[in-house]
């Protein structure tokens, strides 16, 4: 079976980075997405030498309308097939809804779910044609419950 290749949005910190390492480990080659780019390029090399595999990275603020599309076509430009999308890429305001700029708000919304459902519907039509691999959607259980302060989040 060839190796596969996973995208993980998101990758720069936290969640994303223990996937891209997990997914490493197993040896899987890396497209890793984040905003900071220092930092994805940075982790992208590392996880080259540390495991032997390939790993690009793509700096994308996924709040932006157009980086979804943007990703994809990096993706297509380097020749490369996403069997995995990990769509990890994600944030949270905490304060009173009024108080929170309007732009925040939106932000979170288009990271959340905007970017999310658009980069499922721009990679899976390749996983499915394929036939093989998979999406990983990573969110809070916060999506179950109500919560105080959160109001965009929860």
């Amino acid at each position: 079976m060839p190796t596969e290749t996973v995208l993980i949005t998101g990758a720069s910190a936290g969640i994303g980075k223990e996937l891209a390492r997990v997914f490493a480990t197993d040896g899987s080659n890396l497209i890793l997405v984040a905003r900071r780019e220092q930092e994805i390029n940075d982790l992208a090399e590392q996880l080259r030498n540390e495991f032997v595999i390939e790993a690009w990275a793509i700096a994308a603020d996924l709040a932006d309308r157009s980086a979804p599309q943007e990703v994809f076509d990096k993706v297509e430009a380097l020749g490369l097939a996403v069997d995995v999308l990990v769509n990890n890429a994600g944030f949270g305001q905490s304060g009173r809804f009024e108080r929170i700029e309007t732009k925040r708000q939106l932000d979170m919304i288009e990271v959340n779910v905007s970017a999310l459902t658009h980069l499922t519907r721009l990679f899976l039509p390749g996983i499915v044609a394929r036939k093989r691999g998979g999406v990983l959607n990573v969110a809070s259980t916060a999506g179950f419950q109500p919560g105080p302060l959160m109001a965009v989040y929860y």
